[in-house]
């Protein structure tokens, strides 16, 4: 599969010239199907998907991540769910390639955004089998399965940057994949302290799944607006008190979950509160859980949740990996 853009043996020469790797060279399996993803058919892939050679690192990058085993991406394009790799670039490597990290950062018009992960999407088909009808039965999907990648607004955060939190070096750059749906945005202009501010944004991830899958299986997610993350970092906020915060107050009553015309997961509600009505069930299944990054345009009060897959032994978690260049 590729998208009408021309494959020429010289453009695939320009691509691998980008990485001093040989092009025989195994860089993964590709699940489900366990294709070859040599960096010659990777470079291949890459140009169907219109990146340029410097963006190439990056790629590689994105699908070592991708197939590692703890990432689940064999569960992921199996999927009936919409779920789809979201990648996440930090570091200077953004500012190198043109990786929007600001206003509309999950739309169109950044070709280095569109392309890494559209490349992604065709190395899951193209070696993967990913197709959908075939292997990918997600019933609805979402409009990331066609392209999914966004740059981390660091400049515009209060606090360490995504890599940093997740152990690696500042000046790294680097690729986080999270098994994500679609953006749910979030739209607060009324809080003006962090306590009312992150009580709006959890509460509004509260429906995540649905109202009543307490707790729920798996990462979430929270895609902080910058003006939304200077009004909790001028309150003297971390990301561990959001994350906090989070935990131990987005709770509900046993009684309210249970199973009933209303629906419910009557097994996790088991385990999580007991046989104790009264229990107060947390949303979010532990602090750990819980991502947040800071990105978007400097204008508007605006954040967005993104609801993991499964996670778990059989689940997906989300993968970091620093590129090379």
């Amino acid at each position: 599969m590729a998208d009408d853009l021309e494959v020429c043996r010289e453009r695939v020469e320009r691509m691998l010239a980008a990485t001093g790797r040989p092009r025989e060279t195994l860089v993964a399996e590709v699940p489900p199907n366990f294709g070859r993803a040599t960096v010659e058919k990777l470079a291949v892939n890459a140009v169907m998907a219109g990146c340029r050679p410097d963006y190439f690192p990056v790629v590689l990058a994105v699908v070592e991540a991708a197939c590692d085993p703890a990432f689940n991406l064999h569960g992921q394009s199996g999927t009936t769910n919409a779920t789809s790799p979201l990648v996440i670039i930090n570091g200077p490597v953004r500012g190198r390639l043109g990786v929007n990290c600001a206003a509309g950062v999950f739309g169109p018009g950044f070709r280095a955004n569109a392309t890494i992960g559209r490349a992604l999407r065709l190395i899951m088909i193209n070696l993967g089998g990913t197709k959908a009808g075939e292997i990918s039965m997600s019933t609805l999907g979402h409009p990331g399965r066609y392209t999914y990648c966004i740059g981390e607004n660091e400049e515009a955060s209060p606090w360490e940057p995504l890599h940093v939190e997740r152990g690696q070096p500042r000046e790294a750059s680097t690729v986080t994949l999270f098994p994500g749906e679609g953006p749910f945005i979030i739209n607060d202009h009324l809080s003006r302290t962090a306590p009312q501010l992150v009580a709006s944004l959890g509460w509004s991830a509260a429906g995540v799944w649905n109202h009543k899958s307490f707790p729920l299986y798996g990462h979430t997610l929270l895609v902080i607006g910058p003006e939304h993350a200077k009004t909790i970092g001028e309150d003297g906020w971390s990301k561990q008190d959001v994350k906090r915060h989070l935990f131990e107050t987005i709770r509900r009553r046993a009684r309210e979950l249970e199973p009933g015309p209303d629906g419910a997961e009557s097994g996790r509600l088991k385990s999580a509160a007991g046989s104790d009505p009264d229990a107060l069930v947390p949303k979010f299944p532990s602090v750990e859980e819980i991502m947040i990054i800071v990105a978007g345009g400097t204008a508007g009060r605006f954040s967005a949740v993104v609801p993991g897959w499964m996670g778990g032994e059989i689940g997906a978690h989300p993968v970091t990996r620093p590129i090379n260049f």
